[in-house]
């Protein structure tokens, strides 16, 4: 397996530290609102990478944080005159409703910051032990002219380290770029016991310190969005590698992001679609489908063509799996997920190519005519489909979008109507059941095993 390392701007094999236990961090949401489509693509593009790996490794351990502690939890919370927990319980749970509905699978570990003030403590004294950090003020900052790898991983200029940051030039900044580890708290604010007094940790340290309880000193793979790779993760790798003396991570991966109709995603201009609110109108499914459309580390355009072409395409792939509907395929059949795949997959997540293999055999079941060949297509369409979190309902389901029983249920009553008004020959009253489903966007495909529906996107 091929992975494209942000460090090292080159795709090259994938070797993990240890070959039976893989380990992953990606960064998680900092829940103090409901959560926009982009902030979902990184967990559906890692939740594929970990289904891949767990396809080839005997172990991985995947952790996802959720960060609890930040200066916009603690605005929310004031401003409605509730706890920060309360805030960050609702928009957790929000968050993980939303996840459901892309059926991204649970993560072995969600730490939360608020249950690693101790670890987080821990590597701030190590950074201050080692002489990476300094005490200023009341805060805690971390040296960045300390650290002469600083910068290598975004492959940022020192004159333009400032940019990006979250903490304003201060006074008691040895150095404009230098960044806070441990910042105070007045009385109106959420704040723990330190040896530096009562305050609360900067937005880096939090993963410095939760990677490495759960995960070790080292790990093989890191990812995020285009948009941690400066400042977050820069700063990250700097606290990791000082208070640790070892590498930090050996794969930065990273993905790009969102456009809308091709203009860059911001509250700003207006164009940020809120996943909960966008559920509501297309299935979770093409949400997801559309994610992985285009490599990872691309940019991906969002747009209504984009949403009508997925629509059409996981219809296609339903329709195939709709026709084999009768065809069992044993559990005990092993891997058939064709080499194709497996080769486009392992290839960086190539998932634009794994599609394509996908519709390839999708091809192949149209025209198969043994139950034999169905059934080598069938399981490696659904094995296929499991790497990709794809294709995993039931067709009819599928097929029946968003109707309630009652409606399916009236649906194939007209059916069998209209199958004995042609039975009968009664030509008029067929084609009248057929214009009737046609004005509710029901489309009929008729074939020598009967008839079958699906609502028309």
């Amino acid at each position: 397996m091929k992975l494209y390392n942000t460090e090292t701007k080159i795709k090259t094999e994938f070797v993990p530290i240890n070959p039976e236990h893989v380990t992953m961090y990606v960064c998680g949401p900092t829940v103090y609102n409901y959560c926009h489509i982009g902030n979902f693509r990184p967990p559906v593009v890692f939740d594929v990478l970990a289904r891949v790996l767990r396809a080839k490794y005997p172990k991985v351990t995947y952790v996802r944080n959720i960060t609890d502690i930040d200066d916009k939890i603690n605005a929310a919370a004031a401003e409605q005159g509730v706890s920060i927990a309360h805030i960050s319980e609702k928009f957790t749970q929000a968050y993980h409703d939303d996840l459901a509905v892309l059926g991204v699978r649970d993560v072995d570990v969600e730490p939360k910051v608020t249950e690693h003030v101790t670890e987080i403590h821990q590597e701030i004294q190590s950074l201050i032990d080692r002489g990476y950090a300094y005490e200023a003020q009341g805060h805690v900052l971390f040296s960045v002219a300390s650290y002469s790898d600083y910068g290598k991983l975004s492959k940022r200029d020192p004159e333009e380290l400032l940019a990006g940051a979250r903490v304003d030039v201060a006074t008691y900044k040895k150095d404009s770029g230098d960044f806070v580890l441990w910042k105070p708290s007045d009385d109106d604010q959420p704040g723990w016991d330190s040896p530096w007094g009562r305050g609360r940790p900067g937005w880096h340290i939090e993963c410095t310190a939760m990677a490495a309880k759960h995960l070790g000193d080292t790990i093989d793979i890191h990812g995020g969005g285009n948009d941690l790779v400066f400042p977050h993760h820069e700063n990250e790798r700097a606290q990791s590698t000082c208070s640790h003396g070892a590498k930090f991570v050996n794969y930065w991966l990273h993905n790009g992001l969102i456009n809308m109709n091709q203009e860059k995603m911001s509250k700003s201009l207006g164009n940020v679609l809120l996943l909960k609110d966008l559920a509501k109108e297309i299935p979770g499914e093409v949400i997801r489908y559309i994610l992985l459309s285009a490599h990872y580390r691309a940019p991906l355009d969002w747009s209504d063509d984009v949403i009508q072409q997925a629509k059409s395409s996981l219809e296609r792939l339903y329709g195939a799996l709709r026709k084999m509907v009768d065809v069992d395929v044993p559990s005990d059949i092993g891997n058939q997920i064709p080499r194709a795949f497996d080769d486009a997959m392992s290839d960086d997540l190539n998932t634009p190519k794994a599609l394509a293999e996908l519709f390839a055999l999708a091809k192949q079941a149209n025209t198969a005519t043994s139950i034999d060949e169905q059934v080598t297509i069938k399981a490696a369409m659904m094995q296929s489909g499991q790497w990709l979190g794809l294709l995993q309902q039931d067709p009819e389901v599928w097929f029946s979008g968003d109707r309630d029983a009652a409606q399916a249920d009236e649906i194939e009553r007209l059916i069998v109507e209209r199958a004995q008004a042609k039975a009968d020959k009664n030509w008029a009253r067929a084609d009248e059941i057929r214009d009737r489903l046609s004005a509710k966007k029901v489309v009929l495909e008729d074939s020598a095993n009967g008839t079958i529906w699906r609502i028309e996107s």
